[in-house]
């Protein structure tokens, strides 16, 4: 199937993250615009402006409801333009913010969205410093929809990309996955568990810096938001021609995430988060990155859950906790719709 549906339109599934919105991208979008910064594919561009390497990423937030334990679509627009900087391996600086909001949008809703933003960017320590709003007649839009895009400084002899995982590389994961697209998906659908379940939505600016602080050897850097754990690893084995195995063992997940993802029928796997990240590190450097992360407090469950590999090239295979091997494709269609 090409990039659009079979009758040509745009579907749902488009936006998931996934095989995709992959397929849109390559087909309809790099040959519209054909540039070696876009065509990289990582999470921002870097470029060089004047003597200096700056990043620049941009994202839109949709998700249904707009308030869920943990956070808002507020504080989860701050936090991923400024997740997208840092996995560019940038220190960001500076965020715009642009809002469509529906007509007969609560006021109250508005500021608390915008506290929400204010906090998040007080936290990560960057500013916006620009934007714009737009009102729409009453169904013309769902609520609010935001748009962030940021601005960030990469320092000297910085260099990661989806491009340059190499084989003997281990792969880090920063804690326990699919929080966020789970919180949301029981939000919305007015879902009783006897469990606490929350949004791990966070700036990890500060996580990455401490990384770097203490090894050089970091290749790959990757949050792993729409499509979850499988579909960016998928990405990363394209991007770097390079296999990727990991242990399913060894992959946290938290109990109530866990049993309701079962009951629902969901693999945690394909489960967005949005204060997690994947680094791909050379091993000789791996224990000294993973003592840093590890005390920080959204890495301090940081583990090494894989590695790279020369052997199939451009996939990823999960070793079961039963000793078998089953191979992870990216995401196909929309699992959980409206999360980010």
């Amino acid at each position: 199937m090409s990039a659009a549906g079979k009758d040509g339109r745009i579907l749902l599934d488009h936006g998931s993250g996934g095989a995709m919105s992959h397929r849109l991208v390559v087909e309809a979008m790099l040959p519209a615009f054909d540039n070696e910064a876009l065509a990289q594919l990582d999470d921002g561009a870097v470029l060089e402006v004047a003597g200096a390497r700056l990043a620049f990423s941009t994202d839109t937030y949709v998700v249904d409801p707009v308030f869920f334990p943990g956070g808002s679509i507020g504080d989860l627009a701050v936090n991923g333009t400024v997740n997208d900087l840092a996995m560019c391996g940038a220190v960001p600086r500076y965020l715009s913010a642009g809002m469509i909001i529906e007509e007969g949008f609560e006021r109250r809703d508005l500021e608390r969205i915008l506290g929400d933003m204010a906090r998040a960017a007080r936290r990560a320590g960057v500013q916006v410093v620009t934007g714009d709003t737009k009102v729409v007649p009453r169904g013309a839009a769902d609520g609010i929809f935001i748009n962030t895009a940021g601005i960030g400084v990469v320092p000297p002899g910085i260099r990661v990309s989806g491009h340059r995982a190499r084989p003997g590389d281990d792969v880090i994961l920063s804690g326990s996955i699919a929080d966020h697209g789970v919180t949301v998906l029981v939000r919305r659908e007015g879902l009783e568990f006897d469990a606490d379940v929350r949004s791990d939505s966070a700036p990890l600016n500060h996580l990455v810096a401490r990384m770097f602080a203490a090894a050089a050897g970091i290749h790959v850097l990757r949050d792993p938001t729409r499509g979850g754990v499988a579909t960016t690893l998928n990405e990363i084995a394209g991007q770097s021609g390079v296999g990727i195995e990991i242990d399913e063992e060894r992959i946290p997940v938290r109990p109530a995430v866990a049993g309701i993802c079962e009951l629902l029928g969901v693999d945690p796997l394909y489960v967005a988060n949005e204060g997690k990240l994947l680094a791909c590190v050379d091993p000789a450097d791996t224990d000294a990155v993973l003592a840093a992360m590890r005390g920080d407090a959204l890495g301090e469950a940081s583990v090494v859950i894989g590695r790279v590999t020369a052997a199939h090239a451009g996939r990823v295979e999960l070793r079961t906790r039963i000793g078998g091997r089953r191979l992870l494709d990216m995401l196909s269609g929309e699992q959980l719709p409206r999360i980010c």
